[in-house]
This record gives structure tokens, sequence and C-alpha cells, in this order.
């Protein structure tokens, strides 16, 4: 059950959090919401049913992470922060691939360094790392990318290893492309393109049926997931012609 649970959904201002935050309160969820842009936190809590608590967080600080986690009582903590910036290894732009490590990655660590402890000493909780179908393979033109969403995958693998047997439930939910403000940078064809009100409704249902991966929409996430055991030759060339 949802509706009578807290979650603190950090990088609730753009795309994916904040479609998430408007079906999560029609849900009946109460909401802490977290980024780095206090003007559009405020405004997307007055969309909101219920009152919403407005926690302006830059998770690439990790003192500031702390500060945040420690002023939190929440059931559960979905992880949505995100950077993205496409990214050749010829033309590599170390700038670009820091920040996507840092927000992508550490940021979820610096959070979780404070909510993983208490929500094992207290045998309960809900952690929900937004990742994508990038984590399965390293996909070109994705330097940074593509590295640092396997590495929040193998994070999530990790807790649940972990967490799991103390009472902790931890998913990792992996959309492919989604319409927003970051996938406008890209100059390719993106197969299944979905809204953000469609990819909240598929991590929604998530959420509701647990189990720790899950990766959508089909049948374009099968290309990563069965693609993870091919040669690489292959998962290349099939990557080129979808």
């Amino acid at each position: 059950m949802l509706d009578t649970k807290t979650y603190w959904l950090i990088g609730a201002s753009e795309g994916l959090g904040r479609a998430l935050a408007k079906a999560l309160d029609a849900e009946g969820v109460r909401l802490i919401l977290s980024a780095r842009s206090a003007e559009r936190l405020a405004s997307l809590a007055e969309t909101l049913t219920a009152d919403a608590q407005v926690l302006p967080l830059d998770v690439t600080d990790p003192q500031a992470a702390q500060a945040a986690a420690n002023a939190v009582q929440a059931d559960g903590l979905i992880y949505c922060a995100g950077a993205y910036d496409p990214v050749d290894a010829a033309d590599w732009n170390a700038p670009a691939v820091a920040r996507m490590n840092g927000v992508n990655y550490m940021g979820a660590a610096n959070v979780l360094a404070e909510i993983a402890p208490r929500f094992a000493a207290q045998g309960a909780g809900h952690i929900v790392l937004i990742g994508s179908l990038a984590a399965f393979r390293g996909l070109p033109g994705a330097i940074g990318y593509s590295a640092s969403k396997a590495a929040l995958s193998s994070l999530g693998e990790s807790l649940f290893a972990d967490l799991s047997p103390r009472g902790v439930r931890v998913q990792i939910i992996h959309p492919g492309f989604i319409d927003t403000r970051l996938t406008q940078k890209n100059g390719f064809a993106m197969p299944q393109i979905m809204s953000p009100e469609d990819a909240a409704a598929q991590t929604i249902r998530a959420m509701r049926r647990g189990g720790l991966h899950h990766a959508f929409p089909a049948p374009f996430s099968w290309l990563f997931t069965l693609g993870r055991f091919l040669p690489p030759r292959l998962f290349y060339a099939l990557m080129r012609g979808s």
C-alpha cells in the first residue's frame, strides 16, 4: 500500500520526477520534494492536493545531503535525480562526465549514507533507484551516463543483498527514453520514447509489484535485458539498427 506512506522524492523538479510527484500525490502518498531549484519545487507543490514538504538539495554536496537526510522522516526514498549529456569517447568532456557521475551515482551514495543504515535499524523502508536501460551495457556516445547508471544499478543490487534480509525493500527502475529536456539533447532516433506521465505510471506499477529490477518499455527494453548476454559485436550491430 502506498497511500499511507511518506516518500522522499529526490529529483522532483523536472521530467519523470515531477510526473512521479503528481502521480504519487494522486495515490494519496505524502511527499517530501527535493531538487536544486527551490522555485521549481514550490511551483510543483502548489499543484498537489496534499501538503508537500519542500526541501531544496544539491545531492553532490555530501554535507548538504547528510543534513537533509537527517531532517527527513520518511517511509521510503525515490532517487530520481539525473544528469545527462551525450559524450563520445573521442571527444571526452571531463566536466560533463564528472557531473553525470556526481549526480547519477555519488549523489545517491551521499543520501543513502544516512538513509540505508536508518532503514536497516528500523527493519523497514523502501528504496527506489531510478536507473536507465543504459545501465545494462555501455552505449555509444554515453561516456559518463552509461557508467554512472551502471554504478547506480550495482549499488542497488548491493543494497538489496544487505538490506532485504533486514526488512527493507529495494528496487531499481530502468526506463527507456523519456521525453524530457535531457533527451532533447539527442540527435538520433529514440525508439518507443515515453511521456513522463507514462513512465511514472509504469514506475508506480513496479513499486506495487515488488522485485529488484524493472525495465520498460517492452519490447525495446528486451534488447537491453537480453543484450547483456550477446557478444559485443552483435549487440552493437543491433543497437545501430534499432
